[in-house]
């Protein structure tokens, strides 16, 4: 087997990007799980997924909309630092990145307080997909924050 280079997209001509940050109850460990094998708790349709959590490996997942339509996602891992930190390439379609590649970037830090969450999501090509991204990523991480508690 051939070791394949990380391709990072290119982001320099998508400048947008957000922050969220938010105080998690779970340990670094669980959260890092629930990004990397399990999507079906907290965010996407349970028979939708199928994610293996390597570098360079390729996953796919749906969420459900408010209309009850689906809202299929794409994307693969470029780093994965167990407990610590997850990079990983995020496309939607019509309303969410509009099939333009953008990177997610998640890292654990602890703190007196628990474990803070910081999501950094690059690559907007306009204002209007990033505020929607910005507007969304809160109420997501809370339900994940939810979900992961009480396990």
């Amino acid at each position: 087997m051939v070791d394949q280079q990380v391709r990072v997209p290119d982001l320099s001509t998508r400048p947008y990007e957000l922050t969220v940050e938010r105080v998690m109850t779970a340990a670094p460990a669980l959260l890092y799980l629930a990004w990397t094998q399990g999507f079906d708790i907290w965010l996407a349709e349970p028979s939708s997924v199928r994610m293996r959590p390597e570098v360079n490996e390729p996953f796919y997942f749906e969420t459900r909309e408010e209309d009850g339509k689906s809202r299929p996602h794409y994307g693969r891992f470029l780093r994965l630092e167990p407990g610590r930190l997850i990079e990983l390439t995020w496309v939607t379609g019509a309303g969410g990145t509009e099939g333009a590649e953008t990177v997610v970037r998640v890292e654990f830090v602890k703190q007196p307080r628990g474990i803070r969450l910081r999501l950094q999501h690059s690559g907007f090509a306009d204002e209007a997909a990033r505020d929607r991204h910005r507007a969304a990523w809160p109420a997501i991480l809370a339900r994940l924050d939810e979900r992961t508690a009480t396990s």
